[in-house]
């Protein structure tokens, strides 16, 4: 486990500028032949293990001066037990709990994990029915539609809801247009959409995404109507901004992980534009000049 940003996850709208304690078990229940993270999510028993209690690992964090945790790197929910603690530890003790999921899972275990305290939720989306019967061996039997009455139901709960679309070449380019209106049709036009580079992993060796086809999703999903699109994995600060829906101004901008630049109002309980009041839907407060650098930079 370690601090991290949460920009990281990606959230982008979710306590900007924050950092949370980032932990995780091992094993999923996908077998993505492109994971990043195999050695955790595809181990059958630990490679090593050290426990933590709850209360040891929320005490981590507050010691740390982070504002919240994060459970990240294999599938959360493979851990369910414990992060319905972890959750209800981190409340008591004033702290956010985030966690980044390929939402794929029963309503009774999304409201459960909402109850506890899970209010942000950083969700993959890894394909659609075109890319499912097209490459039946990947993700077999997976309906991805289950994804997008998960993400639904959190966001009826109260809870924050970010779509993380890793573009992967050779598998799920040609999804574009089924997220963009399932993303519209049962989320919103206010839920951001990050559109994120594919690199080589694990069994997958096709070549990254071309950064033409990610501008070109990204394009289109602002054309047919969601406000947040943002383009990752690509390093470029260009891509990462937040410009108003209204007005078309820069309002936020991002650079390694970090707010670089803040301009927004507060007001009725909400983020406003300040040029034209535009509400912009942030949750959590924006933690002002937290520096961050990489374990291996400290």
């Amino acid at each position: 486990m370690e601090s991290r940003p949460i920009e990281i996850k990606p959230l982008f709208h979710y306590w900007p500028n924050s950092t949370a304690l980032t932990f995780s078990g091992w094993g999923c229940n996908f077998l993505c032949p492109w994971c990043q993270n195999y050695e955790l999510s595809w181990a059958r028993r630990p490679l090593y293990e050290r426990r933590v209690n709850p209360q040891e690992l929320v005490e981590t964090a507050v010691r740390a001066g982070d504002e919240g945790v994060c459970a990240s790197f294999n599938e959360p929910a493979t851990l369910f037990d414990y992060l319905i603690d972890v959750g209800l530890e981190a409340r008591r003790r004033g702290l956010y709990a985030t966690l980044v999921t390929n939402g794929y899972f029963t309503l009774k275990a999304v409201e459960a994990l909402v109850e506890a305290g899970y209010d942000g939720w950083a969700v993959d989306i890894k394909g659609c029915p075109q890319a499912s019967k097209r490459h039946p061996r990947v993700l077999p039997g997976v309906d991805h539609r289950i994804v997008y009455r998960n993400a639904r139901r959190i966001l009826d709960l109260g809870g924050h809801v970010e779509m993380i679309y890793l573009v992967v070449t050779g598998y799920n380019e040609e999804c574009a247009d089924w997220i963009i209106e399932k993303h519209l049709d049962t989320l919103g036009e206010d839920v951001p959409l990050h559109v994120n580079r594919y690199y080589p992993a694990n069994k997958w060796r096709q070549p990254p995404t071309r950064l033409g086809v990610l501008l070109g999703i990204a394009e289109k999903a602002r054309r047919a109507g969601i406000n947040y699109v943002y383009v990752g994995n690509v390093g470029d600060p260009g891509l990462e901004v937040t410009r108003c829906p209204r007005c078309g101004r820069v309002l936020v901008a991002r650079r390694g992980y970090r707010v670089v630049y803040w301009n927004l109002d507060y007001s009725g309980g909400k983020y406003r534009c300040p040029h034209c009041g535009h509400p912009i839907p942030i949750r959590g407060r924006y933690v002002p000049g937290k520096n961050w650098l990489p374990p291996w930079r400290l």
